[in-house]
């Protein structure tokens, strides 16, 4: 038996799987909401229920990790993980702690064809660098390069690294951010809440990002629409960064659930537009793949098959 989870600011996704011949069956799954539980802890013993015999877990934070797995603390929450103390506390044998956008891109491999869209078609390139990226609570990132025959996973904390406005507009934003944080990153704008709060930079209205982009995609409220685009325009633009950055002719994939409900057909210009908006070297920005994972488990995916790496073969039988 391995336990996997999906740790965020706002859910957390759980599951219990058996290996047999190498690959896990999950038996049970739960969504539980992150907020409702002031520890890790209290939230993790409200899922097991008492279950026992877990032999491995592996749980994908949203926030920065130990270099050895050993420990971690969400961005978003109070939320401090301990390996050495969960393994005693829920008599499991190995607990690995790893970066939430490091999971998801261990679960790339295990999606199926409609579990993505294609964006951009581009120049795929086989085993060249992919990059995968996703706004949430948050706004996480992880790279993966081909190594002894099979893609290794850098994780990174990218999405707080320094926001560079990409048109006028953006300028004034920074300048609103500046005013208010001293330092602007890119998950202060793509992001749930960054959504949010560009709404309220071009409104002066507080709403919550569910609000904003559900006024923009009926197109009830002008300045939702604006936000939206500007927003999908952020996002782009930073995504079309990392892409340059890796070369990453083996795709561009945007995860997380905000992107699969705000990139419909209809307002996904303002991303791609932005994403291949480099100079000289749009040429090269056209050719990376962008694929969009609608997929929403994709995180809980790749820390089962993190999980799962750690269990020995069975001995076959003479």
């Amino acid at each position: 038996m391995i336990l996997g989870g999906d740790l965020g600011g706002t859910k957390t996704l759980l599951a219990l799987a058996e290996v047999a011949g190498g690959r896990p069956t999950v038996v049970r799954e739960e969504r539980l909401d992150s907020r409702a539980y002031p520890r890790f802890e209290d939230l993790l013993a409200a899922f097991l229920r008492g279950q026992t015999g877990v032999q491995c877990a592996c749980f994908g934070l949203a926030g920065p990790t130990a270099i050895d797995g050993r420990s971690g603390q969400l961005t978003n929450l109070p939320w401090k993980l301990d390996a050495p103390t969960l393994e005693k506390a829920f008599g499991i044998g190995q607990v690995i702690l790893a970066n939430d956008f490091a999971t998801a891109a261990h679960g790339l491999e295990l999606l199926e064809p409609g579990q993505i869209a294609t964006l951009q078609t581009g120049l795929p390139v086989e085993r060249a660098p992919r990059v995968i990226l996703g706004a949430g609570t948050g706004l996480g990132v992880a790279g993966l390069v081909w190594q002894d025959g099979r893609y290794r996973v850098i994780p990174g904390e990218g999405g707080h690294m320094g926001f560079a406005p990409h048109n006028l507009k953006g300028i004034e934003l920074w300048r609103w951010l500046f005013d208010q944080y001293g330092r602007a990153t890119v998950e202060d704008i793509v992001s749930g809440p960054g959504l949010a709060r560009v709404y309220r930079f071009l409104s002066g209205v507080d709403k919550t990002p569910a609000e904003v982009g559900d006024a923009a995609l009926a197109g009830t409220d002008p300045l939702a629409v604006e936000a939206l685009e500007f927003w999908l325009s952020a996002y782009g633009a930073f995504a079309g960064d990392l892409a340059m950055k890796w070369l990453a002719y083996g795709g561009v994939f945007i995860a997380g659930g905000v992107a699969a409900k705000l990139m419909p057909r209809a307002f996904i210009q303002p991303f791609l537009e932005a994403f291949n908006a480099k100079r000289e070297h749009r040429h090269i920005a056209e050719a990376m793949p962008i694929h969009l994972v609608t997929e929403e488990r994709l995180g809980l995916l790749g820390a089962i098959a993190l999980a799962a790496d750690q269990i020995p073969p069975s001995p076959t039988k003479a």
